[in-house]
């Protein structure tokens, strides 16, 4: 019975009409295939992005680094990122040089405590400076007391440690220190 009403449809409407019909259905399947071909390049595209992911995260090594503050955890980290040919940012290299500096300072801060004594002792001994501007480089240096958590520009890194570099060479100091049982050298 379908098929006499086909027919009959066929009779009843204009040739264009039943070609438009059988159009339609044509391009609506022509339609979904190329959306289904689209569905399928971008499906094989993510599982590939998820292949390279997947390979990149079997490679990836995590570690849990346990340790009391102050034990080289992160020295550590940053030794293996040099060891492996990993460089670090201008920002990054920034940061270290005023940790570096830091540090340094805070070494030498042990030392200016020592040289302070010394200047005092060789004040008390009565011995002279061998260079009367070294008196200017203990001002200096004795002027960086109390700047902690204060970064340090170069040329102050540079000046300080001259200043102190400078005093510990004065014979006047080496004469206070060659006479260190007279006094408490550490202060």
């Amino acid at each position: 019975m379908s098929g006499v009403v086909r027919s009959l449809s066929r009779c009843l409407l204009p040739a264009d009409a039943t070609r438009e019909a059988g159009g339609s259905k044509d391009r609506i399947r022509e339609r979904d295939v190329v959306q289904e071909r689209e569905a399928r390049r971008k499906s094989r595209e993510i599982d590939a992005m998820l292949a390279r992911e997947r390979r990149a995260v079997r490679r990836l090594v995590k570690i849990l680094l346990l340790g009391a503050g102050e034990s080289g955890k992160s020295t550590f980290l940053k030794q293996m990122r040099i060891i492996n040919g990993k460089e670090f940012d201008k920002k990054a290299l920034l940061d270290f040089r005023d940790t570096i500096f830091e540090n340094i300072i805070k070494g030498m801060r042990v030392l200016e405590g020592g040289m302070r004594v010394l200047v005092d002792a060789r004040d008390k001994l009565g011995i002279p400076w061998q260079n009367s501007e070294n008196e200017k480089h203990g001002m200096f240096v004795m002027s960086f007391e109390g700047r902690g958590g204060v970064a340090v520009e170069p040329i102050e890194f540079q000046l300080y440690g001259l200043a102190l570099d400078a005093l510990w060479r004065d014979s006047g100091i080496q004469d206070a220190y060659a006479r260190r049982s007279e006094f408490q050298l550490i202060s």
